[in-house]
């Protein structure tokens, strides 16, 4: 098996990785949206928005993953 990558395998990945970044970028608007929507309307306060985001971000941070 060759182990270089030939220049459309790097083509390909150049390709997979900008649909991945619009992808994101897709992402993130909804959810700015949805939050801003939330916000404007009065049914969530950005400071609940944000205490909420730090709880999950240190939840995230602590979970047990297996070390290798």
């Amino acid at each position: 098996m060759n182990s270089h990558r030939s220049a459309m395998d790097e083509v390909r990945m150049a390709a997979k990785l900008a649909d991945l970044k619009d992808e994101h970028y897709r992402n993130t608007l909804a959810l700015s949206t949805l939050i801003e929507l939330l916000v404007d309307k009065g049914i969530v306060t950005r400071e609940e928005v944000e205490r909420k985001a730090a709880e999950l971000d240190s939840f995230m941070a602590h979970l047990p993953y297996p070390k290798v």
